[in-house]
């Protein structure tokens, strides 16, 4: 991150891809390709980035969906299962509890099939779909020993991203009207944060360009786990 006097200009590297943020893009990637002799490939307007596909709807929003993602590891499910998934309106059933199953354990081969699908998945939610975190975390607990059941569930995943497969984030630059929310004022002197103090990073960047409200959503699942009685806290910045 560079100051450019009236905002930042940034360059992402996730190892050999790059994404640059700047008023003036163009003049990085001369810079890299004339003075540093780079070989860059797919220059311009950032169209697909990390397995994400990227675009502006016709409010001129820009948006992201990892499309070419999900036709791949749909393509590579129905080549495990011999079929599409079939479409499903949530990731698991309400109620579920994969911890219950008595199903037979699978294989040596099908385990690793099970920890490969887990893995594209876990993927999936760190570019985009958050909304599976909950059920993809839930089935991980047992790649060590997974059952038949558990790799249906994970099936059931599938098929819920096939019908879902148009959820899509857009970023937005204007600021959230949060006028109509009330505001709850704690009384943390009885608490074991009384006393706390925040402390603020002295290298922080000066500010540049438009006010961020930051939003937080939470929620909790007590007794997730039926077996052991662990609970689930999500959080969402």
């Amino acid at each position: 991150m560079r100051d450019k006097g009236d905002h930042y200009k940034c360059i992402a590297v996730c190892v050999d891809d790059l994404m640059f943020a700047s008023k003036d893009p163009e003049t990085i990637v001369k810079t890299l390709v004339e003075k540093y002799q780079f070989k860059l490939k797919g220059t311009g307007p950032t169209e697909f980035h990390l397995g994400c596909d990227f675009f502006c709807d016709k409010q001129g929003v820009l948006c992201y969906v990892p499309k070419k993602y999900f036709e791949k590891i749909l393509e590579d499910c129905r080549q495990i299962y011999g079929a599409w998934p079939k479409p499903a309106t949530s990731p698991l059933t309400a109620g579920d509890h994969p911890e219950l199953g008595t199903s037979e354990l699978l294989d040596e081969d099908n385990q690793k099939i099970y920890q490969s699908l887990i893995g594209a998945l876990q993927w999936v939610i760190q570019i985009d779909r958050f909304d599976i975190a909950t059920a993809v975390m839930t089935l991980s607990c047992f790649r060590a020993m997974p059952r038949q059941g558990h790799l249906d569930r994970v099936k059931r995943i599938h098929g819920y991203l096939s019908k879902m497969c148009h959820a899509t984030i857009k970023i937005r630059t204007d600021a959230p009207d949060y006028s109509a929310v009330p505001v709850k004022m704690y009384d943390w002197e009885h608490s074991c944060h009384a006393d706390a103090k925040e402390e603020i990073p002295l290298d922080t960047p000066k500010p540049k360009g438009k006010l961020v409200n930051m939003t937080l959503f939470f929620d909790a699942n007590v007794y997730h786990d039926v077996v052991s009685g662990k609970s689930v806290t999500g959080i969402l910045h």
